[in-house]
């Protein structure tokens, strides 16, 4: 692929007039790209998980309503109208990631406005949010591996980086800018049921020429009992006001296993992650897929005695937090009071 932003991989292309979307499903073994214009295809490319990753579902969002603007504007009078019902469309995607529903409202604040050329205004917010998002990587990446100096060795969870992001990543964006200034042994886990990791992490990685070892997800404590790893960074899908994080399935029984071993835990994360309407983690709604993701195909019938529970996500409590990481500033320790710091610096 051609590099663009300094970054190897693309997981969104803006064309002007249509949104490429890498199929996340089909990689490492193959590299494609979907093509969307219309706010439906982008519906469908979110829900499906062709593009996952929190800030990059924002991002494809935001190219969504702009592809509805220019399908519907000059076309019909009540195009508006139009464009709503498409908004509404793709705020049913996927229901845990915030960033989806701060997009959204962007975009909806913009089309509240008396505008000159709506076509081009609501592709010009989408190109600005997809171009802030990874300048807030690369802030993140920065201070997060500030935290990291001295460490030897790392585990991260799920994907987080280009891939899942605008660019650069945010937990894989901190792995990346430490590793250019010091030596680090970087572990991924598989992240089962779909193998984020195994499939994009440890390609994304290897794209990027930095070494990394795979490991399955019930190794994890293993390691950690080994003293291989000062650190699990992971990104989040969600975060409360006061600090609990929402994140891929598995990153709870990680945190709980970091602190039995003196592990530090770090979520990264834009500060658009942050859900302040959310008091605490009990309140964030987590998806359930269907259980034929997780079932062999012998039980996928509709008398089968074998069930599968299938959630997406779980919450991480902010005790077990030794940082969060945003582009507006690090949280030791996060509680309710110490997140207010990074609510009160948002503009």
């Amino acid at each position: 692929m051609t590099q663009q932003n300094n970054q190897t991989v693309q997981a969104l292309q803006w064309t002007g007039s249509s949104l490429k979307v890498l199929d996340q499903r089909k990689l490492p073994d193959t590299l494609i790209y979907d093509e969307y214009n219309d706010a439906k295809g982008v519906t469908e490319a979110i829900a499906t998980m062709r593009v996952r990753g929190a800030p990059a579902i924002g991002i494809a969002a935001a190219y969504g309503v702009a592809l509805s603007v220019r399908q519907h504007y000059s076309v019909t009078s009540e195009w508006q109208a139009k464009v709503a019902e498409d908004i509404a469309l793709l705020a049913q995607s996927r229901p845990t990631a915030v960033n989806l529903f701060w997009a959204l409202a962007q975009t909806e604040a913009l089309l509240a406005q008396t505008l000159i050329d709506p076509v081009a205004e609501l592709s010009a917010l989408a190109e600005k949010i997809h171009a802030e998002d990874i300048a807030a990587n690369i802030t993140m990446g920065e201070l997060g591996a500030d935290l990291l100096v001295g460490a030897t060795g790392v585990m991260t969870h799920c994907n987080t980086g280009a891939l899942a992001t605008g660019g650069y990543g945010t937990a894989l964006g901190v792995i990346r800018s430490a590793t250019k200034r010091q030596s680090l042994a970087v572990f991924a886990g598989e992240t089962r049921p779909w193998l984020q990791g195994a499939r994009l992490t440890v390609w994304e990685l290897a794209q990027d020429n930095i070494p990394v070892t795979l490991l399955a997800d019930s190794a994890a404590a293993w390691l950690m009992k080994s003293g291989k790893i000062d650190w699990i960074i992971v990104g989040a899908d969600r975060i409360a006001a006061n600090g609990d994080t929402a994140n891929k399935i598995g990153t709870y029984s990680l945190a709980v296993l970091a602190k039995q071993h003196g592990v530090k835990f770090m979520v990264v994360a834009p500060t658009t992650t942050i859900d302040w309407t959310i008091e605490n983690g009990q309140h964030i709604e987590i998806e359930q897929r269907d259980q034929n993701e997780l079932l062999p195909a012998c039980y996928n019938h509709t008398d089968s005695l074998v069930s599968a529970w299938n959630p997406v996500f779980d919450v991480t409590p902010s005790e077990l937090i030794a940082a969060i990481v945003t582009e507006r500033g690090v949280v030791l320790n996060p509680t309710e009071l110490t997140m207010r710091a990074i609510k009160d610096g948002i503009k």
